[in-house]
């Protein structure tokens, strides 16, 4: 469905501090530029610029209180609007913590949500520190008292499906059997929608929201994403990277689309490393940055 109803509100919300990552901010801002022209309603979060100050751990969480405010003006900027669909352009992956929160209110407690995304974000502050690792869990109302907190009525476990992920901890393994949460992965999804339309008929849902992490492409064939950060060779080789191709996410969600009334997209950690690095170039070079001569 097009996001260009008058009951449809683009949200730009180029959070940066849950994942503990400056640069997010800049790909937010590119993926808003890169993004078709919206003719509804948009708002833009207010989030604090990158500065040189590393964030504070707070309770477990880098960041917390300034995420926590941003959550609180993403809420009062969707509320105002009161909208039938949300598309979300960020940011890290805690950006569509308050939208899809939001959507599940919505649409009385029965919104069905495809995470696409080579990670379950399913993470406490007693695993990791960055927040944006945690947001599925407090959807489903787990993990962090005060995030968790924020969501009044959580996703149903029989409502969330994963789509493309890929090896998963001991940890987050124990929670997804826990609470039943379907997935498919990249190999399973190579040629075919079936397993995703099959579990969203089998909800009984009408209503579907669609988180977008891009980390669940394949680094060697999309170079925008965390791990193909060209200044951090290896650091991420243990960590699962995503092996989906563009055709096959577009495939996947124009699928689903048939049989599903979509109402939130959120687009998520775009990091793009080449555009940073000319953007960082340009501002050296004389005459149109620091190097120039008066």
């Amino acid at each position: 469905m097009s996001d260009s109803s008058p009951k449809t509100l683009r949200l730009f919300f180029p959070q940066w501090q849950g994942g503990n990552n400056p640069p997010y901010h800049f790909g937010a801002q590119l993926l808003a530029w890169l993004a078709p022209e919206h003719h509804g309603p948009s708002e833009e979060v207010n989030v604090a610029l990158p500065t040189d100050t590393p964030l504070q751990v707070e309770d477990g969480i880098k960041g917390r209180s300034v995420l926590l405010e941003q959550y609180a003006d993403a809420r009062r900027l969707i509320d105002k609007h009161a909208p039938d669909r949300l598309v979300v352009l960020g940011g890290d992956c805690l950006v569509d913590l308050a939208p899809f929160a939001y959507l599940n209110e919505r649409y009385n407690g029965e919104l069905a949500v495809l995470w696409v995304d080579a990670h379950p974000d399913v993470m406490t502050p007693a695993d990791y520190a960055n927040a944006h690792a945690h947001v599925l869990g407090n959807l489903l109302g787990e993990g962090d008292e005060q995030f968790a907190g924020t969501v009044k009525l959580p996703l149903k476990p029989q409502n969330v499906m994963y789509a493309g992920i890929k090896e998963t901890s001991a940890s987050e393994s124990a929670f997804i059997e826990r609470l039943g949460l379907a997935k498919a992965g990249p190999t399973e999804l190579a040629e075919t929608s079936a397993p995703v339309i099959e579990w969203f008929k089998s909800t009984g849902a009408k209503h579907l929201a669609i988180h977008l992490d891009l980390d669940v492409l394949d680094p060697s064939l999309f170079r925008a994403l965390l791990f193909a950060n060209p200044e951090t060779p290896g650091v991420w080789d243990q960590t699962p990277q995503g092996s989906m191709t563009i055709n096959q996410v577009v495939r996947l969600l124009a699928d689903i689309a048939e049989v599903a009334d979509v109402v939130g997209l959120g687009i998520a950690e775009h990091l793009p490393w080449d555009a940073l690095a000319l953007k960082n170039m340009l501002a050296k070079l004389p005459l149109i940055g620091s190097g120039k001569r008066a």
